[in-house]
């Protein structure tokens, strides 16, 4: 009797390499050489920041300095590092190192892994990434150590600066300055040269693939730019220029009000940034006021953009949703910007990822609620930020029952896969008859 095999889709695939990743990687945190004081981690502290590195998000239950070791700590920028490019991508990539052909199935896989929309080109786009990625991380982590070395020492200077480097790139979150007692950046939130430089590498890395390639083409040539880069630029200039003020409005005398007036720039310009899946702070976050909350909530659920290592709905899902309503409040049927009309499946796509994130969001605060003391808009908080792989935090994350880590961590999961691409892992493909139903008419709005 013949066994039918398991035809496993591209998004299954994808999936399930990640959570291969994410259970390899909690095994070896939670070995004694793992932690600083060579104790076993228990199993479901290391499986959520074997998730959250994974996932790029930054939710912590432990101070990575003070409680990881050296090896831990390594563990984790590895996890970062191959969550942040995806899995299949390094391994295509040593693939083409070992000068093994990749095939037409493996060239699929990777293209959705990757957010293209080609298949061909797929590994000249491939080598890019990789080559991007590593001058990217280098610039920015030879910039930091100019700030860490002179306080830190040579070789810790220069551990730390490729360390926060490769987090803000791969727009992680994690950090390993619990030395100096604070949260975060906190440290350094008057030094320029480590706020811009991690600025610029979470905005790198939060562009997405497509766009460097594009931008990589076409130079500053705009008119030349792909209807996706487009998109993209203008929604990622408008997250953070509108933010940037209103930060800076709401909080310039509120958590920002002990700094000078170019510090209190400098701060609401990070806080505009890092929100989109960064998961770095320069101040902290239980101190924002509720209007900056709420901001940094909505800013956390948008994310970045698709095909780069952040995560949330995307800038792109945005777009469509405004474009979407602005088309509904004119009677039209088209969507059209840049002189291209959208199709109309993007549209309904983009409002299946909105109730899919905002519903994730409000059933996994009202499910912690049930098990936490904490309030509801704290739980919100966290919840938003594990599902937009951000990693900021009031600080309440230590402290949470293994229930509620639970779900966050499937949050965080669902976040770096993607809302629409987790219910695709678990539908099943049924073929529609070829029936045209009756129409009717029922009452909207």
């Amino acid at each position: 009797m013949k066994t039918e095999k398991i035809k496993l889709t591209n998004t299954q695939k994808i999936a399930l390499s990640f959570f291969a990743i994410i259970l390899t990687g909690a095994v070896l945190l939670s070995l004694p050489i793992a932690s600083r004081e060579r104790v076993w981690t228990p199993f479901c502290d290391s499986l959520f920041t074997a998730t959250s590195a994974t996932c790029v998000t930054g939710l912590a239950v432990y101070d990575t300095y003070t409680y990881w070791s050296l090896f831990g700590q390594i563990v984790i920028l590895v996890l970062i590092q191959t969550g942040g490019l995806g899995f299949m991508s390094i391994i295509t990539m040593f693939s083409v190192f070992l000068k093994r052909r990749i095939t037409l199935h493996e060239r699929r896989l990777l293209m959705q892994s990757a957010g293209n929309m080609r298949l061909s080109g797929m590994i000249k786009l491939l080598k890019k990434i990789f080559v991007g990625t590593m001058l990217f991380e280098g610039i920015g982590a030879i910039m930091l150590a100019t700030k860490f070395c002179p306080e830190m020492g040579f070789f810790k200077g220069i551990y730390n600066a490729v360390f926060h480097s490769v987090s803000a790139f791969c727009n992680a979150g994690f950090d390993i300055l619990g030395s100096y007692g604070k949260t975060s950046l906190c440290h350094f939130y008057d030094d320029p040269t480590v706020n811009l430089t991690i600025i610029l590498l979470v905005i790198i890395g939060g562009l997405g693939f497509l766009v460097w390639d594009d931008i990589q083409q076409n130079k500053l040539k705009f008119k030349k730019y792909s209807l996706h880069s487009k998109i993209v630029l203008c929604v990622t200039a408008g997250l953070i220029s509108i933010p940037f003020v209103l930060f800076f409005i709401f909080e310039y005398n509120g958590a920002f009000g002990n700094m000078s007036l170019p510090d209190k720039i400098l701060a609401a310009l990070f806080q505009a940034v890092t929100p989109r899946t960064a998961g770095f702070c320069t101040v902290e976050q239980s101190a924002l006021s509720d209007s900056s909350r709420i901001l940094t909530i909505f800013l956390m659920l948008v994310g970045g953009s698709p095909g780069s290592t952040a995560g949330g709905m995307k800038t792109t899902t945005l777009a469509l949703l405004i474009l979407g309503l602005i088309s509904s409040a004119r009677n039209s049927r088209n969507v059209v910007i840049f002189k291209r009309r959208i199709n109309e499946h993007a549209i309904h796509q983009a409002s299946s990822i909105l109730v899919i994130y905002t519903g994730a969001v409000i059933l996994s605060s009202m499910l912690m609620s049930r098990f936490e003391n904490c309030g509801g808009e704290d739980l919100l908080f966290e919840a938003a930020s594990a599902i937009g792989t951000v990693g900021l935090t009031v600080g309440i994350t230590p402290y949470l029952t293994v229930a509620s880590k639970c779900i966050l961590m499937f949050l965080m999961f669902a976040g770096r896969v993607g809302g629409l691409s987790l219910l695709l892992i678990f539908a099943e493909k049924k073929e529609n008859p070829p029936i045209n139903r009756p129409t009717e008419n029922i009452l909207i709005g």
